[in-house]
């Protein structure tokens, strides 16, 4: 009662049908370093975080030397008057 009915399964024709092969694409080009593609871009982003992080201390430090000069001079000009 219950139980559902499941549809009859047709049965195959006793004539014999030829069996089509199925041929497996060939890889392509770019698929030989997908294992690789993870461990590729973490290191490119690194990298390019690495390279922003490196010119932002350049930056900072280039302005902070301009800084001093600036500050010397203005110190020194003021102790000549």
């Amino acid at each position: 009662m219950f139980r559902p009915k499941l549809p009859d399964v047709p049965t195959q024709p006793s004539a014999l049908i030829p069996q089509q092969h199925q041929h497996s694409p060939a890889p392509a080009v770019g698929r030989s370093l997908s294992p690789y593609g993870g461990p590729v871009a973490a290191v490119l982003v690194g990298g390019v975080v690495l390279t922003a992080l490196l010119a932002a201390v350049a930056i900072t430090a280039i302005s902070v030397a301009i800084a001093a000069v600036v500050l010397r001079s203005l110190l020194n000009n003021a102790n000549r008057r």
